[in-house]
């Protein structure tokens, strides 16, 4: 390697020819090249040879050419479309399973049409051609595949103690939190203790990855392993409600009154 980071080709090929034990006749014979090749490129004559020749004499010095790190094919590898064609690997190629997923369809306003009056048949595969909602999309992926959840610490706090979970990015970036407070249970309730859900948060352009359900699980976990009797969450919306449902929260409605103090004069 080269102090810029290329690779000496002529140094290479010697050191090659080396470990084999091949004179530049032999080596030329057996890559099926012309001898004066193999010269030129070992004496830097010739500084940009075909990939094809590089890796014939590479093969026939028992080696063979890789790239360097852990490169996985394009998702879309070996998909083609109508024409036979491979679709660009750059974009992120994806089926049309339903007419809405086809940006075509929304243009021509054909998802207001019934299958029957389709002007045409939608494609077996779309892609964006948005380099900023592919950056979206991959971003979202990159952190659901490599999220990390973390008990952080808790602590005290002056109604109880205090527990926290975070998950973060394969790069560390916090981009959800968990927060609780234990403390003695409501007298109506048996002796023990209880937890209240503080609150679950989740980035801005992560939700819908399942992150907060992450959460409230490691949260949930900890309440059996605790011996807590009960956990309570206490929610202003109707879509934090409808998320804990889905996390195992019932209603307990007799125990829950908002109310709401103003001064006099925020009244008048």
């Amino acid at each position: 390697m080269s102090d810029t980071g290329g690779i000496e080709l002529g140094v290479t090929l010697r050191a090659l020819r080396r470990r084999a034990d091949l004179s530049q006749r032999q080596l030329a014979e057996l890559a099926g090249v012309p001898k004066s090749t193999v010269t030129r490129i070992e004496s830097g004559e010739v500084t940009d040879p075909r990939l094809r020749t590089v890796e014939r004499l590479v093969r026939a010095a028992g080696e063979r050419i890789a790239v360097s790190g852990d490169v996985e094919p394009a998702p879309s590898e070996g998909w083609r479309d109508r024409a036979d064609r491979n679709y660009p690997p750059h974009l992120d190629v994806r089926p049309v399973e339903e007419l809405t997923d086809w940006a075509g369809a929304w243009w021509a306003h054909w998802h207001r049409l019934p299958p029957g009056a389709w002007p045409l048949e939608p494609p077996p595969y779309t892609y964006d051609l948005s380099r900023t909602r592919r950056a979206y999309r991959r971003r979202r992926e990159w952190v659901r595949r490599g999220l990390r959840l973390r008990r952080a610490g808790g602590g005290g706090t002056s109604v109880g103690e205090a527990w926290r979970w975070v998950a973060e990015a394969p790069d560390g970036e916090l981009v959800g939190e968990l927060r609780a407070v234990v403390r003695a249970a409501h007298p109506e309730d048996p002796p023990g203790r209880e937890v209240f859900l503080d609150g679950v948060v989740v980035a801005v352009g992560l939700r819908g990855l399942g992150i907060g359900r992450r959460l409230v699980g490691e949260f949930a976990a900890e309440v059996d392993r605790s011996g807590v009797a009960v956990a309570r969450a206490v929610v202003m919306t109707g879509v934090a409600a409808a998320f804990l449902r889905r996390c195992g929260f019932r209603d307990d409605s007799s125990r829950v009154v908002a109310l709401t103090l103003r001064p006099p004069a925020a009244n008048r």
